[in-house]
């Protein structure tokens, strides 16, 4: 039996980007990976962020972890999804593959309800095509590493 390799997307308060990426890993490869998120101050889930999930399908549903519980486990991968994430984010010393994507917090704008939810669906749809290009690499990588060598 092989091993999915687990992924860990971590944001400040574990209420938006970092659940909205769990959400589509685990909707688009999660025969292939462990998804998890987490944050470094977590908080309740935003209402927005579940809104426009649902609107793509996914439930993202009620979990919040703090970094302190996952900190405690091996992964594979761990995404930081927030421009300060390099300065505040604790060291996971048994993971290789770090990867920080630089994204807009859309609970942070100052707007309208609508707007907020339009901003939301641009942070959305971003973290899909990451995702989905994270899903497509990896196993690329997978497939390089599974083929003999000289062939």
């Amino acid at each position: 039996m092989e091993k999915k390799p687990k992924v860990l997307f971590l944001s400040t308060g574990n209420s938006t980007r970092s659940q909205i990426a769990e959400g589509f890993l685990q909707a688009m490869a999660d025969d292939h990976f462990v998804a998890a998120s987490a944050g470094i101050e977590p908080g309740g889930p935003d209402p927005l962020a579940a809104e426009v999930m649902e609107e793509a399908g996914i439930d993202i549903g009620e979990h919040v972890e703090d970094v302190k519980q996952a900190i405690k486990q091996h992964f594979s991968y761990v995404v930081t999804v927030y421009d300060s994430a390099k300065e505040k984010s604790p060291v996971f010393p048994f993971t290789v593959n770090l990867m920080r994507w630089s994204l807009a917090d859309p609970a942070k704008v100052a707007a309208s309800t609508e707007e907020k939810k339009e901003m939301f669906r641009h942070v959305r749809d971003e973290i899909r095509d990451r995702v989905g290009n994270f899903v497509t690499d990896v196993s690329r990588k997978e497939q390089d590493r599974a083929r003999p060598v000289g062939s």
